[in-house]
């Protein structure tokens, strides 16, 4: 059984912020598991990582908990949170940086782990 998981967001972005807490909820389901998990940021999706911008975005109206509040949550449980440099330079401005949490990885890198059996993935 594989033991890896990598998800893609993109379409679950800050202007869909309805859309952005049910990956970071699988995240954490799959670190429950002991699956190895790690989340990237493609397109506008990586504006989630700007420092800031997910503390102020909820999923419902009742405002609950913040999407910033569910990626803490997935940092804590060692869930690796990867931006696309490509859409970093598309959608990060020259003065905004990233959560110190954040690192960095290529599209090449989310298509590796499809390729690689020893990973299962998921887009979002």
């Amino acid at each position: 059984m594989a033991d890896k998981l990598a998800l893609l967001l993109w379409a679950a972005n800050p202007d869909h912020p309805e859309l952005c807490v049910t990956p970071l909820i699988h995240a954490l389901a799959a670190r429950a598991l002991d699956a190895d998990v790690e989340i990237h940021f493609a397109g506008p999706a990586v504006r989630l990582l700007v420092e800031g911008v997910a503390d102020n975005l909820y999923a419902t109206a009742a405002k609950e908990k913040s999407v910033g509040e569910f990626l803490r949550e997935a940092c804590a449980e060692d869930v690796r949170l990867l931006a696309c440099s490509m859409a970093r330079a598309a959608w990060v401005g020259e003065q905004e940086t990233l959560i110190g949490a954040a690192g960095a990885a290529g599209a090449t890198a989310f298509i590796a782990r499809t390729l690689d059996p020893t990973w299962r993935t998921l887009v979002f």
